[in-house]
Protein backbone atom coordinates (compact mmCIF):
# COMPACT_ATOMS: atom_id res chain seq x y z
CA UNK A 1 0.00 0.00 0.00
CA UNK A 2 1.44 3.48 -0.53
CA UNK A 3 1.97 6.04 2.04
CA UNK A 4 2.73 9.74 1.84
CA UNK A 5 5.89 8.79 3.82
CA UNK A 6 8.03 9.39 0.79
CA UNK A 7 6.30 11.77 -1.51
CA UNK A 8 8.30 14.85 -2.18
CA UNK A 9 8.63 17.89 -4.65
CA UNK A 10 10.71 17.21 -7.43
CA UNK A 11 12.27 20.51 -9.68
CA UNK A 12 12.90 20.24 -13.07
CA UNK A 13 15.82 22.49 -14.56
CA UNK A 14 14.52 24.88 -16.29
CA UNK A 15 15.92 27.79 -18.92
CA UNK A 16 14.42 31.33 -19.15
CA UNK A 17 15.73 33.97 -21.06
CA UNK A 18 14.35 37.25 -22.88
CA UNK A 19 12.89 34.55 -26.44
CA UNK A 20 10.80 32.84 -23.48
CA UNK A 21 10.85 29.72 -20.65
CA UNK A 22 11.92 25.88 -22.13
CA UNK A 23 10.96 23.12 -19.57
CA UNK A 24 12.44 20.19 -20.65
CA UNK A 25 11.15 16.26 -19.56
CA UNK A 26 13.66 13.80 -19.91
CA UNK A 27 11.48 10.66 -20.24
CA UNK A 28 13.41 8.49 -18.76
CA UNK A 29 13.59 10.35 -15.67
CA UNK A 30 9.61 8.29 -14.63
CA UNK A 31 10.39 5.22 -12.79
CA UNK A 32 7.63 4.25 -15.28
CA UNK A 33 7.05 4.16 -19.11
CA UNK A 34 4.68 6.91 -19.90
CA UNK A 35 1.19 5.78 -21.38
CA UNK A 36 -0.57 9.24 -21.61
CA UNK A 37 -0.16 12.69 -20.80
CA UNK A 38 -2.73 15.59 -20.79
CA UNK A 39 -2.61 19.31 -19.53
CA UNK A 40 -5.16 20.58 -17.40
CA UNK A 41 -5.63 24.45 -17.55
CA UNK A 42 -8.19 27.71 -17.40
CA UNK A 43 -9.18 26.47 -14.26
CA UNK A 44 -10.90 29.42 -12.28
CA UNK A 45 -8.72 30.22 -9.12
CA UNK A 46 -9.64 28.69 -6.00
CA UNK A 47 -11.49 25.42 -7.72
CA UNK A 48 -10.65 21.95 -6.66
CA UNK A 49 -10.01 19.25 -9.76
CA UNK A 50 -9.17 15.41 -9.49
CA UNK A 51 -10.56 14.16 -5.91
CA UNK A 52 -10.04 10.97 -7.05
CA UNK A 53 -7.65 8.08 -6.45
CA UNK A 54 -6.41 5.04 -8.70
CA UNK A 55 -5.47 1.22 -8.50
CA UNK A 56 -2.93 0.99 -10.41
CA UNK A 57 -1.95 4.21 -12.01
CA UNK A 58 1.11 6.53 -10.97
CA UNK A 59 1.01 10.48 -12.27
CA UNK A 60 3.30 12.96 -12.29
CA UNK A 61 2.01 16.70 -11.88
CA UNK A 62 4.62 18.86 -13.48
CA UNK A 63 3.12 22.58 -12.99
CA UNK A 64 4.04 24.30 -15.88
CA UNK A 65 2.42 27.75 -15.10
CA UNK A 66 1.01 29.19 -11.78
CA UNK A 67 0.52 27.50 -8.75
CA UNK A 68 -1.17 24.77 -7.35
CA UNK A 69 -2.11 22.97 -4.59
CA UNK A 70 -1.86 19.20 -4.69
CA UNK A 71 -3.40 17.71 -1.53
CA UNK A 72 -2.34 14.17 -0.73
CA UNK A 73 -4.24 11.51 1.45
CA UNK A 74 -3.16 7.96 2.01
CA UNK A 75 -5.94 6.62 4.23
CA UNK A 76 -4.26 7.80 7.54
CA UNK A 77 -2.31 10.90 6.79
CA UNK A 78 -2.84 14.32 4.64
CA UNK A 79 -0.35 16.23 3.06
CA UNK A 80 -0.14 19.65 0.79
CA UNK A 81 2.42 20.56 -1.30
CA UNK A 82 2.70 23.63 -3.11
CA UNK A 83 3.63 23.40 -6.82
CA UNK A 84 4.66 26.78 -8.53
CA UNK A 85 6.56 26.30 -12.44
CA UNK A 86 9.29 23.68 -12.80
CA UNK A 87 8.34 21.70 -9.93
CA UNK A 88 6.64 18.46 -9.59
CA UNK A 89 5.29 15.55 -7.42
CA UNK A 90 5.15 12.33 -8.35
CA UNK A 91 1.59 10.56 -7.32
CA UNK A 92 1.71 6.69 -6.43
CA UNK A 93 -1.38 4.12 -7.26
CA UNK A 94 -3.77 4.07 -3.97
CA UNK A 95 -3.57 8.07 -3.35
CA UNK A 96 -6.36 10.32 -3.08
CA UNK A 97 -5.49 13.50 -4.75
CA UNK A 98 -7.07 17.02 -5.59
CA UNK A 99 -5.29 20.04 -6.85
CA UNK A 100 -6.68 23.18 -6.07
CA UNK A 101 -5.55 26.16 -8.81
CA UNK A 102 -3.77 28.97 -6.97
CA UNK A 103 -3.40 31.65 -9.64
CA UNK A 104 -5.10 32.43 -13.29
CA UNK A 105 -2.52 31.31 -15.09
CA UNK A 106 -2.28 27.91 -13.51
CA UNK A 107 -1.20 24.80 -15.89
CA UNK A 108 -0.38 21.12 -14.80
CA UNK A 109 1.02 18.36 -17.31
CA UNK A 110 0.03 14.78 -16.02
CA UNK A 111 2.13 12.37 -16.86
CA UNK A 112 0.63 8.74 -16.76
CA UNK A 113 1.87 5.19 -15.93
CA UNK A 114 -1.33 3.94 -17.91
CA UNK A 115 -3.38 4.39 -20.71
CA UNK A 116 -7.24 5.88 -19.60
CA UNK A 117 -9.27 3.44 -17.95
CA UNK A 118 -12.48 4.40 -16.03
CA UNK A 119 -12.28 0.72 -14.43
CA UNK A 120 -8.84 2.21 -12.60
CA UNK A 121 -10.48 5.09 -10.80
CA UNK A 122 -11.91 5.27 -7.03
CA UNK A 123 -14.42 8.20 -7.48
CA UNK A 124 -15.58 8.27 -4.16
CA UNK A 125 -13.40 9.36 -0.96
CA UNK A 126 -15.89 6.31 0.73
CA UNK A 127 -14.48 3.61 -1.53
CA UNK A 128 -11.10 4.85 -1.33
CA UNK A 129 -11.23 4.57 2.49
CA UNK A 130 -12.78 0.87 2.41
CA UNK A 131 -9.75 -0.12 -0.59
CA UNK A 132 -6.75 0.73 1.74
CA UNK A 133 -8.42 -0.51 4.93
CA UNK A 134 -9.47 -3.57 3.02
CA UNK A 135 -6.51 -4.08 0.38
Amino acid sequence: MSTLKNIKKYTFNCFADKRGYLLPIDLDMFDFQPKRIFVVNGVPVGSVRGNHSHYKTKQYLICTRGSVNVMLDDGTTTKTITLTQNESVLIPELIWDSQEFLSEDAEILVVCSTKYDINDYILTYDEFINTVNNG
